[in-house]
């Protein structure tokens, strides 16, 4: 590591910690040329992931857009930040784990809604409406029917 201060290659790590959120690794260095000290943080680098959009267009996952997308599905509803977080990670975790470069946003969407269906129902029926693109009452009330004969 190339101290800040003078450039020097010449630093050395004195102290490690796990950072504040617990996902990277804060470390202390000292260069050894100028005495000084400066802090670095070590993450791990995850793999990029592309959804592929209903219209196959591609851009690049933005974990934001689904906690946007649950955040308006359970509004004025009993459902916590926290489990809106933790249903976001436990998604994350399924996507993630394939390893694939590519996932598409229907896989995305059938994820969110299985796990906001064991949450609260009419969050899923919100989701569900928006994501289905519901044209019709007809087509809202089997979604309902289908819901309440599970």
């Amino acid at each position: 590591m190339r101290c800040p201060f003078c450039s020097s290659d010449n630093t050395r790590v004195i102290d490690s910690r796990p950072a504040d959120d617990n996902t990277s690794i804060r470390r202390r260095r000292m260069c050894d040329d100028c005495n000084k000290r400066f802090t670095t943080y070590e993450k791990v680098e995850t793999i990029p992931l592309i959804v592929i959009k209903k219209d196959k267009a591609r851009e690049q996952y933005d974990r934001s857009k689904i906690e946007g997308g649950l955040l308006r599905a359970c509004h004025k509803r009993p459902v916590s930040v926290d489990q809106i977080t933790r249903l976001v990670d436990d998604i994350e975790a399924e996507i993630f784990s394939t390893e694939e470069k590519e996932v598409e946003s229907d896989r995305i969407g059938e994820l969110v809604m299985s796990k906001l269906h064991d949450i609260d129902a009419v969050a899923y029926v919100r989701f569900a409406s928006v994501y289905k693109e519901f044209k019709d009452v007809e087509t809202f009330l089997s979604e309902l029917e289908k819901m309440l004969n599970k």
